[in-house]
């Protein structure tokens, strides 16, 4: 069996073939992932591969695409160290590679915008380039998060003005529980998972948009902006960009969002084309399993 893994911040999806048969599919939890700690990690798989599969079954070949898997050299200790556990080819990646293989195609840039964002790229010669994905503090512009920040940024900069509460300001403090915004800052600050956190107030955004406010608005234009330039990131550095798959469910379930993105890509880059993937990550993993074989 090849066996496909897509490991996300808060779940795991494990697709096992046989041919085109699908033998196992299950979506568990990502509790206890712990990307930065190679030995760990590796124990991690190796359970849930030996979990999901049936009785003394065994795969012929592995490919993981790993959230937190930031490097070449992180992927490269992990792979080692896996094999401790599961000695068949296997291929360790960022889990945003996963999503050109997923749509079917040989090269592209895989474009991810949920909680946070990252798009992740190759150089003609296979060599991996990943941009963005520095987390909702340093960045993640165009995620969940990230539109977040800035709209507490703007709604910041407004009350700085002494404008009036549009629906982003009255939106977002509702979202966030406090009634003035001079205690935005304190309660953002305080958030233990602080893209968990802020991200799932990003619908209080969307809503301000869809009732009018021109701040809402143009932080989801800027948001877009900032996703086409990721990809015009790795097209200045030589990456291949003809087909840009994009993942992630802020992106692709805010039309105004989507809809900034493309615009942007096109006036960042002409003809590229921008495909929303449709169908789970794992998919991809499953395909880069079956090309080890």
């Amino acid at each position: 069996m090849a066996v496909g893994i897509d490991v996300g911040g808060t779940k795991t999806h494990l697709r096992a073939c046989s041919g085109t048969d699908v033998v196992v599919d299950t979506v568990r939890p990502s509790s206890g992932w712990r990307p930065h700690d190679p030995g760990e990690a590796a124990q991690w798989l190796a359970a849930l591969v030996r979990e999901a599969l049936p009785a003394r079954a065994r795969p012929a070949s592995v490919a993981v695409g790993a959230h937190g898997c930031e490097s070449p050299r992180q992927g490269a200790l992990l792979h080692q160290a896996l094999g401790a556990h599961l000695d068949v080819p296997r291929r360790i990646v960022n889990d945003a590679e996963l999503l050109v293989p997923a749509l079917g195609l040989k090269q592209g840039v895989g474009l991810v915008a949920g909680t946070g964002s990252v798009a992740v790229g190759h150089l003609a010669d296979g060599t991996q380039i990943r941009v963005g994905g520095w987390g909702a503090v340093l960045g993640d512009e165009g995620s969940a998060a990230g539109l977040v920040r800035e709209a507490a940024r703007a709604v910041c900069a407004a009350h700085d003005r002494g404008d009036p509460p549009d629906p982003l300001t009255r939106g977002l403090l509702a979202a966030l529980g406090i009634v003035e915004v001079p205690a935005l800052g304190g309660v953002l600050e305080a958030a233990a998972d602080v893209s968990a956190e802020w991200g799932r107030h990003a619908d209080a955004v969307f809503g301000a948009a869809a009732a009018g406010s021109d701040l809402a608005r143009d932080v989801i234009a800027a948001g877009g902006r900032a996703l086409s330039a990721l990809v015009k990131r790795l097209a200045d550095r030589g990456a291949v960009v003809d087909d840009v798959v994009l993942a992630g469910g802020v992106v692709l379930s805010q039309a105004a969002l989507y809809s900034a993105l493309d615009d942007a890509l096109g006036r960042d880059l002409p003809g590229t084309r921008l495909h929303p993937l449709r169908v789970p990550p794992v998919e991809g993993a499953v395909e880069l399993a079956r090309a080890l074989l």
